[in-house]
């Protein structure tokens, strides 16, 4: 044990339900520190309305399931990777049920729906709320676990590896973590860390994603010599509420699942005309489509229109979305809900195989800051949750499998060469800045010019947050900054890489597709 840092068995960074789920796997045999930098249920899991896709029913096949994920993953989805979520989903289920998850039902059965992409019924779900029923369920049991500790408010900082100790051959070793309550930087130490961090949906000006979405598990692996893959893959979602007075909420996929329609301003349809799937097409189409009408006719938003199903039906299959746009004055069972496109899901990340190791010996990746090969150029929806607790459960066995090596005494965080920051307003300037350009270059459809532009900016904006990083305290704003322009960095160098349209990365200078399409991955020290 050393005096100067927490040691444990298992570090995991990240308290949605990847993170979680392997907290619950591993406290049987480990010491488990859950480091989260927020409260436990802040982060992305909790705002998932859709649910969790799983062959439950007699009528649907593996097979199905996996080609419904390949055709939506554009040609980029690794075959292997998608069969082994597959068929590994309906434990996943069966786990989230023994746990006491409130999952909808039919006549004493699990209800399933169905969602944009989907060739059936495979979506389990909690009404329109399941990434909340799943998240409160799981906290309990956390909470409940002796061997599982936890530490809210505290922001990774960095990974540490054995370069810090002049040691070979490299692994990571544990992590600095900023604790929000002293202000401190603490070291924490373990032969294994679990990154589950999110995505990184706050590099965009308008998201879907909670504020703890800033790419930080993503940004400390790249930093620490991990490969990176398939950045350029962001999923927009094509239907989050434009309102004045509200960021971030999301209408559910599932409003077009039972019949929504997409419309102009003036009621006319507009989906039939760029697909013969219409509302059902999957994300990227949709999203471009509406982007498209939205410029086209220079409108602020389009609308999203249930209101000739029954009343009845509505609230009791949207209840969530239902009130909370009675809340701002909008009756989604008599008018239709005004919406816009917004950065939802982070489709690449740290490479890992498929019990979520990295490059780096000891650091285990999972859930969407991982880069596993299920979602290809767009993530089929609802595939999301289930790839956090299939990876959980495999990192677990994974780790549970290996010999755990002594790690050496770790040195403390040094910031006697620093000062308080006498500028913060740079800060959130340099934040607001790289949100905005990023909407404007490298958004739903993006341009050679475009992407110039955005990574002129990243640069300058990279040297004064290194300038800053060097000479100030840490803050999580900091922190989160600096990991933000980074990944900033990893999506316009992934998106000049690729020389097509695929998926979710529309290029107007490349509006064909290749024939022979490759992940794009990204090496550290590579230019």
């Amino acid at each position: 044990m050393s005096s100067s840092s927490l040691d444990f068995d298992v570090l995991i960074v990240g308290s949605g339900l990847a993170g979680l789920s392997a907290a619950l796997h591993l406290a049987p045999t480990h010491r488990v520190a859950v480091i989260t930098k927020r409260a436990l249920s802040d982060g992305s899991s909790g705002w998932a309305q859709g649910g969790i896709a799983a062959v439950m029913d007699r009528s649907d096949s593996f097979a199905s399931h996996v080609d419904d994920t390949l055709v939506a993953g554009a040609g980029l989805s690794d075959p292997a990777a998608t069969r082994f979520v597959v068929e590994h989903a309906p434990e996943s289920v069966a786990w989230l049920q023994q746990l006491g998850v409130p999952f909808s039902l039919e006549d004493g059965h699990l209800h399933l729906t169905r969602e944009g992409g989907h060739s059936a019924r495979r979506i389990v779900h909690v009404t329109d709320a399941t990434g909340a029923a799943v998240q409160q369920t799981l906290i309990g049991h956390v909470r409940r676990t002796p061997n599982i500790h936890l530490f809210e408010q505290h922001t990774l900082v960095d990974l540490v590896t054995s370069r810090r100790v002049g040691q070979q051959p490299q692994r990571c070793l544990g992590l600095y973590a900023l604790d929000e309550e002293t202000d401190e930087v603490l070291t924490f130490r373990a032969p294994q860390t679990i990154l589950a961090t999110g995505g990184a949906g706050k590099v965009y000006l308008y998201t879907t994603n909670p504020d703890t979405a800033t790419g930080d598990g993503i940004a400390a692996a790249w930093r620490a010599g991990c490969r990176v893959t398939n950045m350029e893959f962001i999923q927009f979602h094509p239907t989050c509420l434009y309102h004045p007075h509200v960021k971030s909420f999301l209408i559910s996929e599932a409003v077009r699942g039972e019949g929504g329609r997409l419309l102009l301003p003036d009621g006319t349809r507009f989906m039939p005309g760029h697909d013969p799937r219409a509302e059902l097409a999957p994300r990227d189409i949709v999203a471009r489509a509406i982007d498209y009408e939205m410029k086209k006719h220079g409108l602020d938003c389009v609308y999203l229109d249930i209101s000739h199903q029954p009343a009845a039906f509505v609230r009791e299959h949207f209840p969530t979305i239902h009130a909370r746009c009675l809340e701002l004055g909008i009756d989604m069972t008599r008018e239709p809900i005004p919406v816009v496109p917004a950065a939802h899901y982070t489709c690449g990340g740290i490479h890992t195989d498929l019990s979520g190791r990295t490059d780096l010996p000891g650091l285990h990746a999972i859930g969407e800051t991982a880069y596993t090969g299920l979602h290809g150029a767009n993530r089929l929806a609802s595939n999301s949750l289930v790839e956090c607790m299939v990876f959980a459960r495999s990192a677990a066995q994974d780790i549970r499998a290996t010999p755990q090596p002594a790690v050496p005494a770790l040195p403390a965080w040094d910031a006697s060469q620093v000062t308080d920051p006498d500028e913060s307003v740079v800060i959130s300037h340099n934040w607001d800045e790289l949100r905005r350009f990023m909407w404007d270059y490298v958004g739903i459809v993006r341009t050679n010019k475009r992407l110039e532009r955005a990574a002129h900016r990243i640069r300058l904006l990279q040297e004064e947050i290194h300038e800053f990083y060097a000479n100030f305290h840490v803050s999580r704003d900091l922190l989160e900054l600096r990991n933000l322009v980074t990944v900033a960095d990893l999506i316009v160098r992934s998106a000049q890489a690729r020389h097509e349209s695929r998926g979710l990365h529309f290029s107007r200078d490349y509006p064909q597709q290749q024939a022979n399409p490759k992940p794009t991955i990204l090496v550290p020290g590579d230019r």
